[in-house]
Parts: C-alpha cells; structure tokens; sequence
C-alpha cells in the first residue's frame, strides 16, 4: 500500500478510541515500528495529534474526532444525478445504473442490520472471527463461525464474503438473514 493510505488506515484504526501499541499497528498495516512513528509524525504535521502513552503497556490513541473524507457514492450523489437535465437521457441512466451498483453509505440498512453491519466491518479491519446464527431458506436456523473478508451491496442489500468454518468453503451471506451475532476474541 502506498503511505497515505496506510496513513488513512491508521487513523480508521484509531478513530474507535481504542489504544493500539506500535507493534499492532505495524503487523495490522504490515510496515515496521519505524514507519508507524513516522506516520504519527506526518499526521501531526497536519494538525492531527495522536496521544503517546508511554511505558510497557503504552501505545498510541486518537483523542478528537477526525472527518475521514468519503470516497464512496451516497445517496445525495444519486439524487443530484437523477434531477440533472440532460440531452443524452440515455447516457445519464447508464450513468446512474452504475452508480447504484457501485456501494452506497449504509444505503438501504434497516436499523437491526446496521450493528451487524459496524460488527462485521470492525472484524474485517482487525481480521476477527465472528459467530452468527444465519437463517438458511434450505435448513432453517444455523449457527456458523465466519472469517469475514469484504462487505458489498447487491439487489438493494448489503452481504459479507466470509470462509465458513462450518462448510470449509468461502461462502456469501446476506445480513438481513443474520439473525445474531457476536464479535469472538480469535483472529484469523
């Protein structure tokens, strides 16, 4: 990765309020201990101060709010495209198809998904194991442990690629037939 996004990435680790020490922030953005105190030094520069707390149980904590800037579409996007007139209403709807296929902020999330959504993306970032109970339309109700790996939005919802434990294979689920879920201490 290039520095400013291993930079960015960081500062998406921090922003949880969580203290995170040198050495877990250089295996998490797999650079060394030296770049990660570089990193802090850069951000620093930008009037952006990261917290040292020092001793064998020290680390690094982000103590303010910091605006990541978005790079994704959201929903006022779509809505200024469709209100543009235009004389090639044919190409503006291509346009806006691609638009919707491309993954909205928390677009469409019903509020009992959008924990699991925030569950499943912090287990994406810090590589954690995750226990869900899944309704499957062929065998009802079923516990599964997964390794989630990427979100995505498909047909108006959003979905998790995850490697199953429990079928060995890499597997899709929709988050609004997660029933339940929990956030589990392994990683992966």
């Amino acid at each position: 990765m290039s520095k400013i996004s291993n930079v960015l990435l960081m500062l998406q680790y921090l922003e949880n309020g969580r203290k995170y020490s040198i050495k877990e922030l250089s295996e998490k953005l797999e650079v060394t201990p030296r770049m990660i105190r570089q990193y802090k030094i850069e951000l620093e520069k930008c009037g952006i101060y990261i917290d040292t707390i020092m001793g064998p149980y020290g680390g690094y904590v982000l103590n303010q709010n910091i605006l990541i800037p978005s790079r994704r579409f959201n929903r006022d996007d779509y809505d200024f495209l469709s209100s543009l007139e235009v004389k090639e209403k044919e190409k503006l709807e291509v346009i806006k198809n691609k638009v919707l296929s491309l993954s909205f902020e928390n677009v469409n999330l019903k509020d009992e998904e959008k924990n699991t959504f925030n569950i499943l993306n912090k287990a994406i970032k810090e590589k954690m194991k995750v226990k869900i109970n899944y309704y499957s339309y062929k065998n009802g109700n079923i516990d599964r442990v997964i390794r989630p790996l990427d979100m995505f939005l498909y047909n108006s919802g959003w979905g998790v690629a995850a490697y199953c434990e429990l079928r060995s294979d890499l597997r899709h689920f929709e988050l609004k037939r997660i029933n339940k879920i929990e956030l589990l201490n392994e990683t992966f």
